[in-house]
């Protein structure tokens, strides 16, 4: 029996990295899980090595920052699988660059990414979980919605913007009756592709970043965080195990932020 026996749940940024981690712990724990993403092949992959572990899931095109997208997406999922009862908004991009260099096109698809889809999958969402019952979301955030890091100013204006988002929606829910919970969960030092993708230097000249030295300069202890790191935290608020954290954010860090 897993912990999540008989739930659904929606993985936005399912295709790879800590969403595919997240989509693969929940199918583990018993979760039927519904990947979006915009990397189709990646999502395919995902969705069929769940399935060929023994676990029940299904991928589908999404592009989070469209309502339109929204708006046909879920009807999707809740028809293939029945309901809905968890949603992980894990879907992000990072883009560095000091806010006096950065693009206004940047930093309003950094918005766009990082807000705009977290806050339509909480509008369309709620409702469909609320049919079911009970549920609870998931947003995922990082700690530099915690801690200021220059470099990322943009970046970490969404991130914090997840936080609070989190904290007043779980605050509506609870005000109008509904049994949904919104936590957010702050990432730390994680090794995923994220980082080759958000135009830090690299720091012996090379194109990718290497993620181990960043945790060794960083992180007490040097440790560098994993993507199940992340999953199972999300599989425990996921959970009834956490039935009383609403409202509430979760650091995933190793002490990076304390």
């Amino acid at each position: 029996m897993g912990r999540l026996d008989g739930k659904v749940a929606i993985v936005t940024g399912g295709a790879m990295g800590i969403g595919r981690a997240c989509a693969e712990k929940l199918a583990a724990e018993g979760a039927k899980v519904a990947l979006t993403d915009i990397a189709d092949d990646a999502g395919e992959a995902a969705a069929a090595a769940i399935n060929s572990s023994g676990g029940e899931a299904a991928y589908f095109h999404h592009d989070t920052t469209s309502e339109d997208a929204w708006l046909e997406v879920l009807p999707k999922v809740v028809e293939h699988f029945s309901h809905l009862n968890i949603l992980v908004n894990n879907a992000g991009i990072a883009i560095a660059s000091p806010i006096t260099e950065m693009s206004l096109e940047d930093f309003q698809k950094q918005n766009a990414v990082n807000l705009d889809g977290v806050f339509l999958g909480l509008k369309h969402c709620i409702p469909a979980i609320a049919k079911s019952g009970s549920g609870s979301i998931i947003n995922l955030s990082s700690v530099a919605g915690l801690k200021a890091s220059a470099g990322l100013a943009a970046y970490a204006m969404t991130k914090g913007g997840v936080r609070l988002l989190s904290k007043s929606v779980a605050k509506e829910c609870a005000a109008a009756g509904l049994d949904i919970r919104v936590n957010s969960i702050h990432p730390g030092i994680i090794e995923t592709a994220i980082w080759d993708k958000m135009g830090l230097p690299a720091a012996d000249g090379q194109n990718q970043v290497d993620t181990q030295e960043i945790a060794t300069n960083a992180v007490p202890g040097g440790k560098l965080g994993k993507p199940s790191d992340i999953a199972n935290a999300v599989a425990f608020l996921a959970s009834d195990e956490s039935s009383y954290i609403n409202g509430s954010e979760m650091v995933v860090d190793y002490a990076f932020s304390a």
